[in-house]
């Protein structure tokens, strides 16, 4: 068994990574941390964990952390990440970052839109922008840190890629409007995710939204060539799921047959990507607590544009389980381990 910890195990996305890591084969769920939440055992904070988990919180302690784990889930705010990450590699554990500090290529982007100068180039330069259905390979070479994808960029290169890679990407920008719930926003209360300002209500949040350049990354990588994003969140009033739907200009026109043949072709043996059935588009019910994406296409009237929409658990393929999967890969598990199961039909 490989030793495991996750760091920031209190928030939404560190708590959906004790869940999927104490049913692991092959990780053993060693060190929890939360430096305020220190002392108190994770059941206390999450009664469904009673009777499945004693762990207790433990102060954010790279030394003392490292001593108990071979491999770190740092399920820790943006910025965050950039204090302990080069602690962990240098005491040779394996770092998988769920926040978005070694993600973005270039260091001077990442200062623009973060506000905070990139302290850990040298870690940067050797990360791995850890999207398994587009980087497999790269992860598998056991990169120090693993950068794992936001959880908009991750439904927008799922719905965007296939088409851009096979050269259809015409002139103009792609557009990409997504939905997400609250849970998204974290487990800090504030105005925006209030139960009373949150429910019976929809709306933008966050533009420019700090996940424009990651998307932009991914989408100009598999062009070849820069890629114009526009990229609208929406905050819809449910706990959990993400619905990323894109607008994609092509440089020629293609049948719905063969945009449907082409997507299906490129998902073939993605254990977790689910291509929909021509004519059918992806919901988010489809995936609660799963780490499965549906990918849905269609052409608007014309012929001249794609929309291509993906629905995600944010929670799971966008942050946890996802995380887990590069996990996996960089293990020499299976790419499955610990991520399959029951998910709701209802």
């Amino acid at each position: 068994m490989i030793k495991a910890a996750v760091v920031g195990a209190a928030g939404y996305a560190g708590v959906e990574a004790v869940r999927l890591l104490l049913k692991h084969p092959g990780f053993e769920l060693t060190c929890i941390t939360s430096t305020s939440d220190a002392g108190t055992p994770i059941a206390d904070l999450y009664p469904g964990l009673a009777g499945i988990t004693d762990l207790v919180f433990e102060p954010h302690d790279v030394e003392a952390v490292s001593k108990k784990a071979d491999i770190a889930f740092l399920a820790v705010p943006h910025t965050a990440s950039l204090a302990m990450t080069p602690g962990f590699v240098e005491r040779g554990v394996q770092v998988i970052d769920l926040s978005a500090d070694y993600r973005l290529a270039d260091p001077e982007v990442y200062a623009a839109w973060y506000g905070v100068e990139h302290t850990s180039t040298d870690l940067l330069a050797k990360a791995v922008y850890a999207l398994p259905e587009l980087a497999r390979e790269q992860i598998a070479a056991k990169p120090p840190v693993i950068a794992c994808p936001g959880c908009y960029p991750t439904a927008t290169a799922l719905a965007s890629v296939p088409a851009i890679e096979a050269g259809l990407l015409g002139e103009g920008p792609v557009i990409a409007a997504a939905l997400s719930g609250v849970s998204g926003a974290g487990r800090s209360a504030n105005a925006k995710t209030h139960f009373c300002n949150a429910d019976e209500s929809a709306g933008l949040y966050g533009l420019p939204h700090r996940h424009t350049p990651e998307i932009t990354q991914t989408l100009s990588r598999a062009a070849g060539h820069k890629v114009e994003v526009i990229f609208t969140p929406h905050l819809i009033p449910m706990k959990r799921g993400l619905l990323s739907t894109v607008y994609i200009p092509l440089a020629a026109e293609v049948s719905g047959e063969e945009i449907h043949e082409l997507y299906a072709k490129r998902y073939v043996g993605e254990p977790f990507v689910q291509v929909c059935k021509q004519g059918e588009m992806p919901q988010t019910r489809w995936v609660v607590g799963s780490n499965r994406a549906f990918v849905g296409v269609t052409l608007a009237p014309g012929g001249k544009t794609l929309i291509a929409s993906c629905a995600i658990d944010n929670l799971v393929k966008g942050a946890a389980g996802q995380a887990i999967q590069a996990a996996n890969i960089v293990c020499g598990f299976d790419e499955t381990a610990g991520l399959l199961g029951s998910v709701p039909v209802v």
